[in-house]
Order: C-alpha cells, then structure tokens, then sequence
C-alpha cells in the first residue's frame, strides 16, 4: 500500500550539476572561461562530445555532436581531452560540501544526487534556504565555475524533473498550486523516463501531452506503457514515493576506443591486456571472485567479434590474461586470416573485457575448483599471491611500479578508467 504523497511538503532536494565536464574545465583552466568548449574522449574530428559548455550550446553543440559537425557550428569551439580522475576529484570534493548542508540519500551519477531534506527543512521557505546555502557553498569552497541546478518536490523524481526547469544555475519548488500547471506546460518526452519510442508508444495510444496521461488512471498507464512501469511512473507523477529496486553488481568491465595510433593489432593487444588487468584488479579491491570472462573487439569497418569463457572462480591476474591470450588467437584466426580483412586492411577500433559470474569466496563450493592436480592449486595460490603483492606495491607506489608486460602509452594518460552514466569510479582506479 502507497502512502499518499505529502503535496504540502518539500520532502526532496534534487542536485544536478551544470555541464559538469565542461564546467570543471573552466574552474581549472581560466583561459577556458567564456569560451565554447567540447570535451572529447580523444583528439579527432571524427569523435563526439561528451560534453560541451554553455558557451558552445548556445550553438547547438551538446553531447554526442560529431566534432567534425560542432566545428561548422561553431568556427570557435576549442576541444579538451576528457580527465575523468579530475572530473571523480571534483565529484568528491562536491560531495563534501553537500553533506554539509543537507543528508544525501543517493549519489544518481557524478553530476546529480538526491537529498531527502530533515522534517524541520519541508516548508518553502526552510527548503529554498538550504538550496541556496548549498549553492553558494558550493561557489565559494569548490569552485564559481561549478554551477548546479536544484529541484525541490514531495519526491525524488518530482525533483528531479524540476531541475530541468532551469538550467544553467536554476532553483524551481514544485508546490501543489503550481505543480500541475508547470508540468502540463513540459513535453512528454521532457519527462525522465519517457524516450522517442516510448512517446510513440504513448501516441499511438492517443496520449500527446503530459495533461493526458496525468488524467488516466494508473491501470490504464500500465496497459499504455506495456509494463508495470507505467503504473510506478503514474504514481511518480503525482508525488508518491516509490521503492526503487536494488541492484547488485554483475560484472567488473573495462572498454577502451583506441587512440588512432593504437590501431594495430599487436597495439590493440596490449591496450586489452592493460584493461584485463585492470578489471581484474577492480575484482580484488571488491572482494569478488568471476567464473566468466568475455573478450570483445570491433573493428572500423563495424565488424565486431566477441566470445566468452567459462572459469574455475577465479580473481588473480594470470587466469584472466591466460583466457584472453586464447581469445585473441581466436580472434586472429577467425577475423584477420580472412580475405576481407587483407583486402580492406581493417583496423582494431574498440577492445572491451568483462568479468562476469560473480561471487563472493563464501559462496564458493569446492566442487567448483578443479582439485585433480595439487600441481594446479600450488600455481592458482601463487598467482593469487603474486597478483596482491602487485596491488600492494603499485597502490603504495603507483600504478606503473610492478607491471605486466608493456603499458600502452594513451592521449588521455590512463587506460580504462573513465566516468559511465550510473557509475562513479572510485578514485583508486585511476592508480590500478
């Protein structure tokens, strides 16, 4: 049973930074302030922002722009190759100051996170103090630079929703006398959780405006969307808490678009053994074993090719480099012995590991390890031992202290460790 939602109180703070990327670069870099920038995860014109300053979207440049086209866009943009271990500093060092000002309940993405305010914080007032003591906190002990637009409503995704209100710097309270009117005003697909295909969807079943599935009735939103979720996301309009699912780890992956030098096979080949070992020292840290290993190549003509391999559990470095030498000889012969592949000359374009069947060594039965040969059992304790004696010397040294074969020299500076969309790297990837 729902509680019904408390539309006279501001429960939630939604926090979400302004072309976060974008904005951190132009903290750091005052030669950048003002100016129209994109920042790219490497220095061609035949990538796509990741994200661009104010500056350059008043030109139409945004996230996913090709470089290429930005610049006919705008003749003055000025790309910056991307810094995710600047951009996690940063994300802490936010973090720091929020906690000052208001309990956070859950970090969304590096950019956004979710605040359920304290009782005695609830009233319009209460609530818009703390939003703008969060935000000049935020100017004066992070940066000016680093801008935030701030939603408050009975729920998180209420909240959420109104920070795209205003943008950049934006502050907007939904309240029960305005909420409907502001939402009626947006798109459907102004909603989060609302995509072309969805909208779609819901048009073909005559809904065309947000007003309209406002006045359906929640069985009749779970017909419409094809699932339950229309159900949550009718009760989500309205200001009803819902419990969110949990979710639990699944697998450990690095993915690597090479540099254009590193497109060659022997090339590709030591950038996916740097991010094997990576995620195999990802695995360790978490305190997980893997009983999978997936190998994954694409090439520039689009041809990709993949394979996956069943292991005893399994989280020292030598297993998984063992499995991905097999692979790649695969690979070889399936991919680069082909006629197609001499004639074209095809090149490596992006190269992927994951570690997946995931399980803690509790959970782990003995009749999951091949203990046929003490011989094997010596060598997997060895290279166990062998893999944390690397952890601890080049956690205490650097990365780079003890390593395994070559380490292919990047743009970027690291290999691997980047920023996704719901995951925040823990700070220590970028000196694994």
């Amino acid at each position: 049973m729902l509680d019904a939602p408390e539309m006279n109180s501001c429960k939630w703070l939604f926090f979400d930074l302004n072309s976060y990327f974008a904005s951190v670069e132009q903290q750091e870099c005052p030669e950048l302030r003002g100016r129209p920038i994109a920042v790219v995860p490497m220095d061609t014109d035949y990538t796509c922002a990741i994200a661009a300053s104010y500056e350059a979207k008043a030109f139409g440049v945004k996230t996913g722009t090709r470089i290429k086209e930005a610049r006919q866009m705008c003749p003055g943009l000025v790309t910056v190759l991307a810094r995710h271990d600047k951009y996690v500093e940063y994300h802490n060092r936010i973090l720091s100051e929020v906690i000052k000002h208001t309990p956070i309940n859950k970090v969304c993405s590096v950019d956004e996170l979710s605040s359920r305010l304290p009782p005695n914080k609830r009233t319009p007032d209460k609530a818009r103090a703390v939003a703008l003591r969060l935000k000049a906190g935020l100017r004066q002990n992070v940066g000016e630079h680093i801008r935030c637009s701030i939603g408050i409503a009975p729920n998180a995704y209420l909240a959420k929703v109104a920070t795209d209100m205003e943008k950049p710097d934006g502050l907007v309270i939904l309240s029960p006398d305005t909420m409907t009117e502001r939402l009626f005003a947006m798109k459907l697909t102004d909603l989060c959780g609302i995509n072309v295909g969805m909208e779609a969807r819901l048009r073909r079943a005559g809904i065309t405006s947000v007003e309209q599935f406002w006045h359906l009735s929640p069985k009749h939103a779970r017909r419409v969307w094809g699932s339950v979720e229309g159900e949550r996301f009718w009760y989500r309009l309205r200001g009803y808490e819902i419990p969110e699912q949990e979710t639990k780890t699944s697998l450990v992956g690095h993915s690597r678009v090479l540099d254009p030098e590193l497109r060659t096979p022997e090339a590709a080949y030591q950038v996916v053994r740097r991010l094997t070992i990576k995620a195999a020292t990802r695995l360790r840290r978490k305190e997980f074993f893997a009983t999978g290993f997936v190998f994954a190549i694409r090439f520039q003509s689009g041809v990709r090719w993949a394979q996956d391999v069943r292991l005893s559990p399994a989280q020292d470095n030598f297993t998984f480099l063992k499995a991905l030498e097999g692979l790649y000889t695969q690979m070889a012969d399936d991919v680069m012995t082909g006629r197609a592949y001499r004639q074209t000359r095809d090149r490596p374009f992006k190269v992927s590991v994951s570690l997946h069947g995931l399980c803690r060594r509790e959970e782990i039965t003995p009749d999951l390890f091949d203990q046929s040969s003490a011989a094997y059992q010596d060598l997997q304790h060895k290279n166990a031992a062998l893999s944390k004696v690397m952890d601890d010397l080049n956690g205490k040294y650097g990365a780079e202290t003890l390593r395994l074969g070559v380490t292919p020299q990047t743009r970027a500076g690291y290999v691997g460790t980047k920023i996704a969309f719901s995951r925040v790297p823990d700070m220590a990837e970028f000196s694994e």
